[in-house]
């Protein structure tokens, strides 16, 4: 339900449930927490990539489990199931990055906002799908997609259950970047290429950074910038930064 491959220092995770467009089970949750920890815990892999086996990225959660009797239910399967895996995405101090390759409905698009750069096909939907089934949007999509794109649209996307384009959702601001269907899996890959070899100390500080921005005031902000920046600055890669402009030539970053 869980694939996982190392591509260099990319961490490649798909959502691998295709004949039920990749929708979540019990099973299928706790097998991406646990790859989340151990891609956490490799300091060999510096960038994680989560997209999906076939034609949709992630149908959320897979209802027919939700409606069990003798299945987890809802709360358990939000606390249990979603919460740990938004947390544990916000909370790594690698870039994780979602290359939504067709549609992101429910938990699913969720998911993928709560990564750190979003990028989609030109045939990807972002659907806020709870409506339709009267229940709210979970897996920090209130708290996400409003500071995306605004608490007006946010709230009519999520009422009216909107099917939202991949060149809409970029141009609102929800997402990174649209990718020709027939370029999407080259350019996903060289970007997340790009984005390990970068200094992921420091990408790491910066979403740090990022995280704390929604809550703290400026004071408080700048302040923690200076602690951080303090500390990025002792990095391996800072300095190799610094020698590399100095002898005029293109870094090579170790990410420590």
């Amino acid at each position: 339900m869980i694939q996982f491959e190392k591509i260099d220092a990319v961490g490649k995770i798909t959502l691998n449930r295709s004949e039920k467009y990749n929708s979540f089970v019990r099973e299928m949750a706790l097998s991406l927490q646990s790859t989340l920890k151990n891609c956490a815990n490799d300091d060999s892999i510096r960038c994680i990539l989560i997209t999906g086996a076939g034609n949709a990225f992630c149908a959320g959660q897979d209802l027919k489990e939700a409606m069990d009797p003798k299945g987890p239910g809802i709360e358990q399967i939000v606390r249990e199931h979603y919460n740990p895996i938004i947390k544990k995405i916000r909370e790594i101090e690698k870039p994780v990055i979602a290359a939504v390759n067709g549609v992101a409905a429910g938990a699913g698009a969720n998911l993928a906002l709560a990564c750190d750069i979003v990028v989609a096909s030109q045939s990807a939907n972002f659907i806020q799908a709870f409506s339709k089934i009267g229940l709210i949007p979970d897996s920090g999509g209130t708290y996400f997609l409003p500071r995306l794109i605004g608490l007006p649209k946010a709230t009519a996307i999520m009422m009216t259950g909107e099917s939202v384009s991949a060149e809409k959702a970029e141009k609102m601001g929800m997402i990174y970047a649209v990718y020709k269907d027939t370029e999407f899996e080259s350019k996903s890959l060289e970007l997340v290429k790009f984005i390990s070899e970068m200094p992921t100390k420091g990408l790491g500080y910066t979403k740090k950074l990022l995280n704390h921005s929604l809550n703290n005031s400026l004071e408080e902000q700048l302040d923690l910038e200076a602690e951080i920046q303090a500390l990025s600055a002792k990095s391996e890669d800072h300095k190799e930064g610094i020698q590399a402009f100095l002898e005029k030539r293109p870094p090579v970053f170790t990410g420590k």
